[in-house]
């Protein structure tokens, strides 16, 4: 097959060789992808790395690295994607990080398609092979962006993926990571998991000194950072990096000889640290991908915590300042895979103890109990244990429909709905059914799932949301509407029941929540359910309620009752509130 490759090249300040950097464009083959087989090693590791606590750095030349971006991708980008359905928080990206493993390319893209869940616009692997940094990127999920041929061009012990769902920067195949750079004492490689909140601010101050960027992603600002840093040795030039930035970051660095794992203060974004049998070290967004490549888990990246590991062992290090934790809770909500350890807790248990409480807290006389697949699925299972009523499959969602697809000429109601979700009549006729979800955005996917599901004759639809009432926008790597699109922030319960269409309406109480987090509550960030943000975004009005009738929750009273609706108060006379 005929590749076309683009070569261009830059002067290093150093005096190492000159950074050379290669684009493969090919034509991508239209067949099935063809499963991936991992040759037998030849050989394993038999002595543990040493850990050490101490500064110590050693440095190599300049680097070189080759990147590879995937065919056909500024086509694919170029495609009207459907959203008509996705009324939910986007996920924001994954992240894996895997260090003295001589399979490491093949391990990151099974650690990836684990962490698929989280982002499905994009994914990419680094690689570092003898000083060489090889990067393969490309636009759609793991499965089509990788094949063997590609895994085969990506040869290394040490290596980063990215799966990516843009939460700042648009969808183009250049803001698909990890990114990598050179700068005068080598090069180093990232990949991102969060958002941080000063990006404008940081990058407006560096092309005020004369950087260029390349991309519209905030990673990149991270890497301007580094190269202009003077703190010696490198990784004090992260962290030097990482004390500028505010916001939610999980990162993994690659350099010529080092694996580096970042967690902001405030350990918003998970990402917990493995080790396989070889010894080889394992980052991830999520223990789910630990679990598929074999690698036993040992801990959380600490919230402010700094590891470096290279062919010496293991080092630890602090930003500065210490931070009191807030953890997204909507990891345990939506976002995590059930399967997965995040923040220390099981995210099923989490999820199975949020439907209980509906048992109990908002009972409905009901003959059957379903879920909004698949993450509404284990909530609902507990629900139904609790209330003693029989979890069925009401809906089936199909998860053959691409990110694009074709309408018949006379328009279909409800049409992006029903080519995902397929409503089980033999389940719903003539029953009482409770609906668990795990959250309400908008609201309009919610009011075409009560119309589904009456139009396939049940009788009587009840919806409960295993989360709180959405009132407020994160700032942190989730991707979510503008909080006047909230439902939750323009309507009281009674209104949005009356909205969607159902019998009866229940969220999870936020009290509730906090109760069922226990000693860690104080732990997790609740500022899409309160708008009390651990971090103000810098330079942005923030809109608040005045109370009027409203009660603090400001779910309750009718919209007339706020006496002159809402203000706008700038930052800088607004203190962050200490939350509880």
């Amino acid at each position: 097959m005929a590749a076309i490759q683009i070569f261009s090249s830059s002067s290093s300040s150093s005096s190492s060789s000159t950074t050379k950097i290669h684009h493969f464009l090919s034509s991508k083959s239209s067949s099935a992808i063809k499963p991936i087989f991992f040759p037998s090693l030849t050989k394993q590791y038999s002595k543990k790395l040493k850990t050490h606590l101490n500064l110590s750095c050693n440095y190599k030349p300049t680097s070189s690295f080759t990147s590879e971006t995937n065919p056909d991708d500024y086509l694919i980008n170029s495609v009207q994607i459907d959203h008509d359905n996705d009324d939910k928080p986007r996920e924001e990206c994954g992240v894996v990080g895997i260090f003295g493993d001589p399979e490491a390319s093949r391990l990151c893209y099974l650690a990836l398609h684990a962490l698929q869940h989280r982002g499905q616009e994009g994914a990419g692997i680094v690689t570092v092979n003898e000083n060489i940094f090889k990067t393969i990127t490309g636009v759609g999920l793991v499965s089509e962006v990788f094949n063997e041929s590609k895994l085969n061009q990506l040869p290394g012990d040490s290596a980063i993926g990215h799966v990516r769902y843009s939460t700042a920067g648009s969808s183009m195949l250049k803001n698909v990571q990890p990114f990598v750079a050179g700068y005068r004492f080598g090069s180093v490689g990232v990949a991102h998991n969060g958002n941080l909140v000063n990006y404008r601010a940081l990058r407006n101050n560096l092309e005020e000194n004369g950087s260029i960027f390349n991309t519209s992603s905030d990673t990149e600002v991270v890497l301007h950072l580094i190269a202009k840093s003077k703190a010696r040795p490198f990784i004090l030039r992260i962290i030097d990096t990482c004390e500028k930035l505010e916001g939610a970051y999980s990162m993994v660095f690659v350099t010529e000889d080092k694996l580096v794992a970042v967690r902001d203060p405030y350990g918003f974004r998970p990402l917990v640290m493995g080790r396989r049998s070889n010894g080889a070290y394992v980052f991830a967004s999520e223990t789910c991908a630990l679990d598929l490549i074999e690698a036993t888990y040992e801990r959380e990246v600490n919230p402010g915590e700094v590891i470096v590991i290279d062919k010496g062992g293991i080092q630890t290090l602090c930003l500065m300042p210490h931070k009191e934790p807030k953890a997204c809770i909507f990891e345990h909500i939506y976002f995590s895979q059930p399967n997965s350890v995040v923040f220390g807790r099981s995210v099923y248990k989490s999820r199975r103890e949020f439907g209980e409480i509906f048992a109990t807290e908002a009972p409905v006389d009901c003959d059957v109990v379903i879920a909004v697949p698949d993450s509404g699925v284990v909530a609902a299972l507990g629900y139904a244990a609790k209330a003693g009523v029989p979890f069925e499959q009401g809906l089936i969602r199909s998860h053959y429909v691409g990110r694009t697809f074709i309408e018949p000429s006379q328009r279909i109601r409800d049409f992006g709905v029903k080519l995902k979700l397929a409503p089980v009549k033999g389940v719903l006729e003539g029953k009482r059914v409770v609906v668990v979800d795990d959250s309400i955005v908008r609201g309009t996917t919610s009011s075409k799932i009560v119309r589904l599901l009456k139009e396939a004759g049940a009788k009587e639809v009840h919806m409960r949301i295993a989360s709180p009432p959405m009132i407020a926008s994160c700032y942190y790597g989730v991707d979510t509407p503008n909080s006047d699109e909230l439902i939750s922030n323009r309507l009281n319960v009674e209104e949005i029941r009356k909205f969607i269409g159902s019998d009866s309406l229940a969220f999870l109480p936020l009290e509730r929540l906090k109760n069922l987090m226990g000693d860690d509550s104080k732990g997790y960030c609740y500022a899409c359910f309160n708008g009390k943000y651990p971090v103000l975004p810098p330079n942005k009005e923030v809109t608040v309620k005045k109370m009027g009738d409203f009660v603090e929750d400001g779910l309750n009273g009718s919209l007339k009752s706020i006496n002159g609706g809402w203000v706008q108060v700038p930052r800088d006379q607004l203190e962050t509130e200490k939350i509880n």
